[in-house]
């Protein structure tokens, strides 16, 4: 099944959801929900920055350690020529 169809919800579907949410939790629980689900894709977005944050840096240091060790063999081959 494609996933794409399946997700896809416009107009009268989306009135239908939204209806049945206020349905379920009353008027005064939807502010409450939304800031609760807010915070959770904040934290998530968060947690996501910090990951691509420490991989990018833990990336960085392997390829300054190849450097640096491609660097100490050329001049240790430099010195034993001398």
């Amino acid at each position: 099944m494609n996933t794409i169809l399946l997700f896809n919800f416009f107009g009268p579907e989306m009135l239908v959801i939204f209806f049945a949410i206020l349905l379920l939790f009353g008027g005064k629980k939807i502010p409450e929900l939304m800031r609760g689900l807010g915070r959770g894709i904040s934290e998530f977005n968060n947690a996501r920055k910090s990951l691509e944050t420490e991989l990018k840096e833990g990336v960085r240091d392997a390829e300054r350690k190849k450097l640096d060790k491609k660097e100490e063999e050329n001049n240790a081959g430099i010195e034993e020529r001398k």
